[in-house]
């Protein structure tokens, strides 16, 4: 199955606050905040949802095709995701524009305050996918992410124009859009992907009530947070599946990238949904144990184990099959 994952190609800047963000807001003062938070360490690490993603994937074995923009400054990063099976022929490299960057702290009860850059990811919006579709003999879905609205856009039309299915994703990007260019990306979407926020904010935007939504796409995985993720289709009973047990907390960059990395895999197994979801929700926990987006290490094995103590041996089993073996 050829899955293409376009989206933010970025290097993240991740900082630790030891306090509590809230207890340095002042209710009656939030029109005019200015605030500097003294932060314990700086990591720099790879990110952008894209890579998040198919990174994921290309740990379990598959090869997905990443789609974005990037400076000059992506070799060492092409070669990171080359090593961990991802093909990155198709990333298109600025001239001018350094690769995105995401800066991000987090406060001891992990909440986050971030920026991004774009950079080089304006550049998105000059990519076609119909060269990607003819080198690698048609895709069987596009997963649409977070990045130049107008790539997000004509990535969705051409997808609607060329018959590609394609998963919407629009995440960060939910804050600058309207409801005119939501629903030009959600409409006929095989999947979508949100948290239970942006999905309040779908509905709030658009105009439309939970039940129209899921009227105009196929599937839709809302992630729960602590308390998993929610599959709903028309006219059948919706799915929730749990988090498994986390063996400690490190940081929660990424944990969503990682969740719709392991939910594709499933997908291209031809697993149900729920057990894609499961998938997703074991790989998304190797994330929050870990500082980073990619810096997990998964081998088969151990994630068998996890993955059946977590959904019971039946899980385990219907996923054996499907990895090639242990990856780094």
């Amino acid at each position: 199955m050829q899955i293409a994952i376009t989206g933010s190609i970025a290097t993240d800047h991740l900082m630790r606050f030891p306090g509590r963000f809230a207890d340095s807001l002042v209710a009656d003062q939030l029109d005019k905040v200015s605030l500097s938070f003294l932060v314990d360490d700086l990591e720099i690490r790879r990110g952008g949802v894209a890579p998040n993603i198919a990174f994921g994937m290309g740990c379990l074995g598959l090869r997905p095709i990443l789609v974005g923009a990037v400076g000059p400054d992506f070799a060492d990063y092409r070669s990171w995701l080359e090593r961990h099976g991802v093909d990155t022929e198709s990333v298109h490299v600025s001239e001018v524009r350094h690769t995105a960057r995401f800066i991000c702290t987090t406060d001891s009860e992990q909440n986050q305050i971030a920026s991004f850059y774009p950079g080089a990811m304006s550049e998105a919006r000059e990519i076609e996918l119909a060269p990607l579709a003819e080198r690698v003999g048609g895709l069987d879905l596009v997963l649409i992410g977070a990045n130049d609205p107008a790539a997000m856009m004509r990535h969705t039309d051409e997808c609607r124009f060329r018959g590609f299915a394609f998963a919407a994703d629009p995440s960060q990007q939910l804050a600058r859009m309207e409801g005119p260019e939501i629903r030009q990306l959600i409409e006929g979407a095989a999947f979508l992907f949100t948290n239970e926020y942006e999905s309040a904010l779908i509905e709030q935007k658009t105009g439309w009530s939970s039940a129209e939504v899921l009227d105009r796409v196929g599937v839709q995985v809302t992630t729960l947070g602590k308390n998993g993720a929610r599959i709903e289709q028309r006219g059948a009973e919706s799915l929730h599946v749990t988090c498994p047990e986390e063996e400690r907390k490190a940081d929660p960059t990424g944990v969503g990238d990682a969740f719709r990395g392991g939910f594709l895999a499933g997908i291209a197994w031809g697993l149900t949904y729920e057990r894609s979801a499961q998938v997703g929700s074991m790989l998304a926990t190797y994330v929050i144990e870990t500082i980073g987006t990619q810096e997990y290490q998964l081998a088969q094995q151990h994630f068998l184990t996890r993955l059946g103590a977590a959904y019971g041996s039946e899980a385990a089993a219907d996923v054996a099959p499907h990895l090639a073996g242990p990856q780094q």
